[in-house]
């Protein structure tokens, strides 16, 4: 059921109408980057352009995060999530590297205008 939560970073849905705003909705996660990834993105970092792995585990990351935030928003009662909004940071120490990715938007439910 959560697949038909429809996301939405606008305020708005063209052509529904909220019906009922219930809640603020979020979803964390955090996703840790392997050694080899770091290693190489350091290696890229130092020679310059793309780094194909690290945008590969951004565009998992927030995937993921999405999904989760539609598994919350779908629990509430809600079909939509409005104002969406992603917050990435990264947190390393101790030799380790994570990636924190929040989603946080309205649940609200819908219909068609």
């Amino acid at each position: 059921m959560s697949e038909r939560v429809i996301l939405t970073t606008s305020s708005h849905l063209e052509g529904y109408r909220v019906t009922e705003h219930i809640d603020i909705v979020s979803a964390e996660c955090v996703f840790g980057m392997n050694i080899l990834k770091d290693m190489f993105a350091g290696l890229r970092d130092f020679f310059g352009g793309r780094n194909k792995s690290s945008q590969d585990a951004l565009r998992d990351a927030r995937v993921t995060c999405l999904d989760e935030l539609r598994r919350e928003a779908a629990s509430m009662g809600a079909n939509a999530v409005i104002g969406i909004d992603l917050d990435y940071s990264e947190i390393s120490g101790g030799g380790k590297s994570m990636l924190f990715l929040v989603a946080t938007g309205t649940a609200v439910k819908v219909s068609k205008a």
